[in-house]
């Protein structure tokens, strides 16, 4: 990861389902976002938004995204073990549903995920996740930009202008 003040998102694009909301929220604030999928997907017309297709493959995008997170960056998964890589690195990360993963939340994440897929491998019947909801979506955008918040008054900046730096 580069060294930069710059705030920018993260996206693990492939099922997230709050890429338009990202959008919105990074062109009205100025920050740059870089959208990571297995395969191409459509993205916005806007110099702040930057598309890198990764080959198929287990965790690829993952390890694409954890190899630029760290401070002033938030990674915006809904995968647990990529959102522990993140905020290990120093990064924000947020769940679509804009549940904040920190230092504290992440090994309980952790564990639930493990043992959901335990029951699961032992043959037991789980319900899955919840529907996504329309209060998911406006928690997310909350959560999105109350971090873009934190991170300025921590002194990382927004690309004014929309101009990216070199790297």
């Amino acid at each position: 990861m580069s060294e930069t003040r710059e705030i920018v998102v993260l996206v693990d694009a492939d099922a997230c389902p709050v890429k338009e909301e990202i959008y919105a929220i990074a062109h009205r604030r100025r920050v740059r976002v870089v959208v990571v999928a297995n395969a191409p997907i459509a993205v916005p017309r806007d110099p702040l938004i930057e598309r890198i297709v990764v080959p198929a493959g287990l965790d690829v995008a993952d390890d694409r995204i954890a190899e630029e997170a760290g401070p002033g960056r938030i990674v915006v998964t809904a995968d647990v073990p990529l959102a522990g890589r993140a905020v290990k690195a120093g990064a924000v990360a947020i769940a679509p549903n804009g549940s904040v993963f920190d230092e504290a939340s992440i090994g309980m994440a952790v564990a639930m995920r493990d043992l959901m897929t335990d029951l699961r491998s032992a043959g037991a019947t789980t319900s899955g996740p919840k529907p996504f909801a329309p209060r998911d979506r406006s928690r997310f955008r909350s959560a999105l930009d109350l971090a873009i918040v934190r991170l300025e008054r921590a002194g990382f900046g927004t690309s004014a202008g929309g101009a990216r730096p070199p790297g």
